[in-house]
């Protein structure tokens, strides 16, 4: 600040202006290498958060809150594209922090899914979309890969991705197993298109061959191909506890608000058509990226009450052998984990909950 004072009073007013653009970006950078927040908190999410979560969540949702609103603490985990491989990308992610995630034994990790993650919040840099050239990695919340891992996607099986832009997901899925046919559903137009770029952009000829990309009203799928599926996911469409906190328009949010009473309805016929589209002996995952009981087990409890040839499906196991890197609210069924945002280990929201289809309808 001294020596801007000095140049104001000994230079030309053009270099002052020079200096004080300098000075001003000099800011704006010290700014974003802090990774300060660009958004402000929407307070009537968070009022209305606070009142839902305190009462569902208890004790839990205080540190839960101080990561959500939060953003500069929030982690990126790097999934590699094993249709791409970088020498050296791996050796530089270990030099910045990263180490493999999912280390320990779990029921199902394939060998060629590999995850690297670090406790430091950041973000690695992003690759950019080119038509004809593959990415070498995607980047996620690490907890977005639970239903992948307990969907236990194996080759040759038909796979149903129901609700799948922007196609984390579908790539995760394509990391673990070579399905022998691999349906990717998104019903949005704008969100299709991005799912479309997405497989483009992680996936090689060969085996873009056996996906099929649709823009099918979800809830009609099971209608339309009535247990044709050996594994279902259902990535609902949820009130994303993340990005609505920082709603930029608060009109939108209290629209948002309004309306997520009727989301679980819709959540419920998704799954449903999910039963409906899976052949007997296949299983299913559901999961959304909120905290909210309503879409969460309330949906899972409802689809078991109504749906006779639906069981629960334990994975329990899966959820005690990441332990050391996600915090799960306790008290849940072992069919179902709900991952809590925790400074250190800022992943999630996520719920996952797995069922299997014992007989026909």
């Amino acid at each position: 600040k001294c020596f801007l004072f000095v140049l104001v009073r000994t230079r030309e007013g053009l270099i002052w202006l020079y200096c004080l653009s300098f000075f001003l970006l000099s800011l704006k950078l010290e700014k974003k290498a802090k990774g300060k927040p660009q958004k402000q908190i929407c307070q009537v999410v968070l009022d209305h958060f606070e009142k839902q979560y305190t009462a569902e969540l208890g004790d839990a949702w205080s540190s839960v809150r101080d990561v959500l609103t939060s953003p500069w603490c929030w982690q990126h985990a790097v999934l590699l594209n094993r249709f791409s491989p970088s020498p050296g990308l791996e050796s530089s992610l270990a030099e910045q922090g990263y180490r493999l995630a999912f280390a320990a034994a779990l029921p199902y990790l394939p060998a060629a899914f590999r995850c690297y993650s670090r406790t430091a919040p950041g973000r690695f840099p992003a690759q950019k979309h080119q038509p004809g050239r593959l990415k070498e990695y995607y980047l996620l919340n690490a907890a977005s890969l639970l239903p992948v891992l307990a969907l236990e996607v194996k080759d040759g099986e038909r796979v149903l991705d129901l609700c799948a832009a922007p196609g984390g997901k579908s790539v995760a899925i394509l990391q673990c197993a070579c399905p022998g046919y691999f349906h990717c559903n998104e019903y949005d137009d704008l969100r299709s298109r991005w799912l479309e770029q997405t497989i483009e952009s992680f996936i090689p000829d060969p085996v873009i061959n056996l996906i099929t990309v649709s823009k099918l009203d979800g809830r009609q799928v099971g209608d339309l191909q009535p247990e044709f599926y050996d594994k279902v996911l259902v990535d609902a469409p949820c009130s994303n506890d993340r990005s609505w906190l920082f709603s930029a328009d608060p009109q939108q949010a209290v629209l948002r608000l309004m309306q997520r009473k009727e989301l679980s309805s819709l959540q419920f016929q998704l799954l449903r058509s999910a039963v409906e589209a899976l052949r007997p002996g296949g299983s299913l995952v559901y999961s959304t990226c909120t905290l909210s009981r309503a879409e969460n087990s309330d949906v899972i409890n409802l689809i078991l009450s109504s749906c006779r040839n639906v069981v629960p499906v334990d994975i329990s196991g899966m959820a005690r052998g990441v332990s050391q890197e996600f915090t799960f609210l306790s008290g849940m069924q072992q069919h179902e984990l709900l991952v809590l945002p925790e400074k250190g280990r800022a992943w999630g929201p996520m719920y996952v909950a797995k069922l299997k289809k014992v007989s026909s309808s």
